[in-house]
């Protein structure tokens, strides 16, 4: 029986937070991430307490503006993945992030997967409406404190998944897809403690695919794994890239 690596079919990754911590975007889970470092941040990303507390609201502002996202620069684990796409394999990435990393790297927005959305716009959870995160943050830096919708006068909030909301039902159905017809599947740089994201691992292995998780802490799925890579992303990606285009 051949490798997982010299499998030749199409390969799906699930990138987590973890990808980008070598971009100076600290992780949430981690011993030093974000919700170890301070609690209170997580109820930042919970949907019900956004939308109830006007002086949270007015915390997350600050801290969209604060991210370091905005400065953050893509990394060799999100350089070896667009090695991998532009080497003809059939590849999707389904990322938990919402830093568009990939597509600054270079990957191709179309084989990108937003599950949990992403940090560059905003919407109106009343009307819909929609805007730029750069222009909300200018309304902020000019005295809104927390600025409402123009058009209804409703919370706005930045266009990702928080905690409570349910994930776009057509692009998680991309997202299983991705899963279910993938040969290898990656899991980078993720906890795999959040669902449905977590599942797809699951989705994989029951569709026959290889399972290969890299990441610095055990997950629910590593019994579930071909191989467990334990190693920094920033090598372990590249080098595990390298094996399936020596093949």
């Amino acid at each position: 029986m051949s490798a997982w690596h010299e499998r030749t079919g199409r390969i799906a990754v699930l990138t987590g937070a973890g990808i980008s911590t070598d971009s100076g975007i600290p992780d949430f889970r981690g011993p030093r991430g974000v919700w170890a470092e301070d609690p209170v941040a997580e109820l930042l990303s919970t949907y019900d307490n956004y939308v109830s507390d006007p002086e949270l609201r007015e915390r997350s502002w600050r801290a969209r503006r604060d991210n370091p996202a905005w400065a953050a620069e893509p990394n060799p684990a999100h350089l070896a993945l667009v090695e991998l796409e532009r080497a003809g394999r059939g590849l999707t990435i389904v990322t938990q992030n919402v830093d568009r990393l990939h597509q600054r790297a270079g990957s191709d927005p179309q084989r990108v997967i937003e599950i949990h959305g992403n940090m560059f716009d905003v919407v109106c959870v009343n009307c819909g409406y929609t805007a730029s995160m750069a222009a909300t943050l200018e309304r902020v830096g000019a005295g809104e404190a927390d600025p409402p919708c123009p058009e209804c006068g409703g919370v706005l909030k930045a266009d990702v998944i928080m905690f409570g909301q349910a994930l776009d039902h057509r692009t998680l159905l991309k997202a299983s897809l991705a899963a279910e017809t993938a040969e290898i599947f990656l899991a980078v740089g993720t906890s795999l403690q959040v669902e449905p994201a977590a599942s797809l691992c699951g989705r994989a292995v029951a569709a026959g695919a290889s399972l290969i998780v890299v990441n610095a802490e055990p997950t629910p799925y590593d019994s579930l794994a071909t191989e467990v890579v334990r190693e920094p992303i920033g090598t372990a990606l590249p080098r595990l890239v390298e094996l399936i285009l020596a093949r």
